[in-house]
């Protein structure tokens, strides 16, 4: 950054140092204080530049990634961004295997942002030629000078965290922070901060936010892949149907499994009352806190920061669409959206 000038060299010098924000009337009811760790104020728009600037540089520092090489990630379309838009200011092309489940407002960004897309079927096994995992793998051997991000199994990813999201929450805090609760996909995110913030004070409880669906709170809690906890869910970038290495299931103290249904409301509902446009997977985030809190797992001298890791804007198509939580059943007869719904569609009849 050129301070005298107040200027940046790049967006990349935006990367992290993101907002923590007091939650209010989001928190009325419960006992202790509440904050937003607001990932949505990194350029890309979510936490995911964070380890996308980390991950391609250090790939720079060992002279594995050199300009005109391709990058090439699979990924639910946060990563994928992200790595577009590092790749695109340094110089690398950029491939993604992208999950069908994403909304199609991430697939259209991954192409603005001049990435190659190829959007691949989101309910199959991991080791299906046409998951995502395997066409990933399949295009890194096919093209010579890539490199294969692998956020699942790549331990860069957990370090991106541990050296800037878990210093900057515990600074935010003053150390204060007794309570961290951030979903957990890839793990990258909560296991670099819990690792930061357990060597500081070994007593904060790391919450670990699961989709009902995924393997992950089962895992944390026997030690196995239990095949029949796998079926499809609808919410993007939490949970999983493998056990990814960049989890570190000894820093996490519980898993917290939210409904597709709950988080999406969530999500809009703190959109309503605090003002933040966040993501599907904010809601799911945030819809744990309410669960938790309705247990009475915290009390008054309890600080809870809570991650939300990206933007709403990636979303319209799917929670912030009427039409599509309307499809999904996620509406009822009392549902003060579905009569808006009802009354636009009774308007248009009439003229």
């Amino acid at each position: 950054m050129n301070h005298s000038q107040n200027t940046y060299h790049n967006i990349l010098e935006l990367i992290g140092n993101t907002p923590l924000i007091s939650l209010k009337n989001s928190v009325t009811d419960y006992d202790g204080s509440f904050f937003a760790k607001f990932e949505a104020f990194n350029p890309g728009h979510s936490n995911k530049d964070r380890i996308a600037i980390h991950i391609i540089e250090e790939a720079e520092r060992r002279g594995i990634l050199k300009p005109g090489n391709t990058v090439i990630e699979t990924t639910s379309g946060n990563t994928g961004f992200s790595l577009a838009m590092v790749s695109m200011i340094k110089g690398y092309n950029c491939i993604l295997a992208v999950s069908s489940k994403s909304s199609i407002d991430k697939i259209n960004m991954l192409s603005a942002m001049g990435a190659q897309v190829h959007v691949c079927p989101a309910n199959v096994p991991t080791d299906d030629p046409r998951s995502y995992y395997e066409v990933a793998k399949r295009l890194h051997s096919e093209i010579n000078d890539s490199v294969y991000i692998n956020q699942y199994f790549n331990a860069l990813n957990v370090d991106a965290h541990y050296s800037s999201t878990g210093p900057e929450i515990w600074n935010q805090t003053n150390g204060k922070i007794t309570h961290l609760v951030a979903s957990s996909g890839t793990g990258g995110t909560i296991s670099g901060c819990a690792k930061y913030l357990k060597e500081q004070n070994p007593d904060i409880k790391i919450i670990g936010v699961d989709a009902y669906g995924s393997v992950l709170k089962k895992y944390h809690e026997t030690q196995e892949l239990d095949p029949n906890e796998i079926y499809p869910y609808r919410i993007e970038g939490l949970g999983k149907n493998l056990i990814p290495t960049a989890t570190h299931f000894d820093l996490i103290d519980r898993f917290e499994k939210v409904t597709d249904e709950d988080s999406a409301h969530t999500a809009r509902s703190i959109t309503r009352t605090e003002g933040m446009f966040v993501g599907y997977t904010s809601g799911a985030a945030m819809q744990a806190v309410h669960q938790l809190a309705n247990k009475n797992y915290f009390n008054i001298d309890s600080h809870v920061v809570v991650i939300f890791p990206d933007h709403g804007s990636r979303y319209m198509s799917k929670i912030y669409s009427e039409k599509w939580m309307a499809e999904q059943g996620f509406f009822d007869a009392d549902n003060e959206s579905q009569k808006n719904i009802e009354y636009i569609n009774d308007q248009a009849s009439k003229k």
